[in-house]
């Protein structure tokens, strides 16, 4: 069991992004259930998820892992993690309004605390301070054990820290940014020797870059293909030495790309699991595949040498 307390189970956080959306009720059930029997115990969510999509408002996601968590009875054995702050702008951060935002998120997920509570995104205009206070708040509430920064650069978590520090508000202690083989600008050197230095926990999202890193698009065809495809575009101009690298590696291995991808991440500085969603129990036993691959130093230094400057 990680210090975090809201960390622990197989190194993997399973992104509830997709539940609500391009997962049926009964399929994120599924997906729910073989995570919990497979020993997984984190499960990231957020109060936009699914508000992109027409004829919903956001809280999709999180009412059907309340409605799982409360028909399983497994409450007590699972990590919860969800955001706030993307639905608007910078007064989502007023210390009411995050209260606000927590309840209704713990009505949806039928429960009566969260395990991890992030600033889903930064609003520089705002600051620091006034952040770290509404989250503080969050935890002297009682219904949060845990706050984390998401989408924050080096400066502005080092200003929150400080802050924290300075009047004695509770610290964030986890960082969700996105972070894979093709895309490392949001988690640079110098955010990674901020973390490693303050133990803060980087649980990053689109580890397998939208799906490219999966590896099924790699043609023009490819990216016309799935509800999805069109995010994965976006890593396709500096991805096909990513996809070599990661070929070579999995004939040395036998492991898929999506295991590699997810394998690399674990080794990285200051990152104990990846986050990644799963539509099927098929996709979900494709991403565990990564916590039995065994990648050598010499895979690791490759893999990390393969994107192009």
């Amino acid at each position: 069991m990680s210090a975090h307390p809201a960390i622990g189970g197989i190194p993997l956080v399973l992104g509830g992004n997709v539940f609500g959306w391009t997962a049926t009720r009964d399929e994120s059930f599924a997906v729910l259930d073989a995570f919990h029997e497979a020993g997984g115990r984190m499960i990231d969510t957020a109060d936009v998820y699914s508000a992109w999509v027409e004829g919903h408002q956001g809280g999709e996601s999180e009412r059907v892992i309340g409605e799982w968590l409360e028909t399983r009875g497994v409450r007590g054995e699972m990590l919860i993690h969800t955001k706030t702050g993307m639905m608007g702008g910078k007064e989502l951060y007023e210390p009411a309004r995050v209260l606000h935002s927590l309840d209704a998120s713990l009505e949806r997920l039928r429960t009566d605390y969260l395990d991890l509570y992030y600033a889903h995104k930064d609003y520089p205009e705002l600051p620091a301070g006034d952040i770290v206070e509404a989250f503080d708040g969050a935890v002297a509430s009682g219904k949060v054990r845990e706050i984390g920064a998401s989408n924050f650069d080096a400066v502005r978590l080092a200003a929150a820290l400080e802050a924290a520090d300075a009047a004695g508000r509770t610290p964030f202690t986890v960082l969700q940014n996105e972070y894979n083989l093709v895309s490392r600008g949001s988690y640079g050197g110098d955010l990674q020797a901020l973390c490693t230095a303050r133990g803060i926990a980087m649980l990053p999202f689109y580890g397998l870059a939208s799906g490219y890193l999966t590896g099924k698009y790699r043609t023009p065809e490819d990216f016309e293909r799935g509800a999805r495809s069109g995010s994965a575009r976006a890593y396709a101009e500096k991805g096909a030495p990513v996809l070599s690298a990661m070929d070579e590696v999995a004939a040395e291995t036998g492991a898929s790309l999506p295991a590699i991808a997810l394998a690399w991440l674990v080794r990285q500085s200051g990152i104990p699991a990846p986050i990644a969603s799963a539509r099927t129990v098929e996709q979900l036993t494709d991403l565990l595949e990564f916590t039995r691959v065994e990648l050598s130093d010499d895979q690791v230094a490759r893999l990390s040498a393969a994107l192009p400057g």
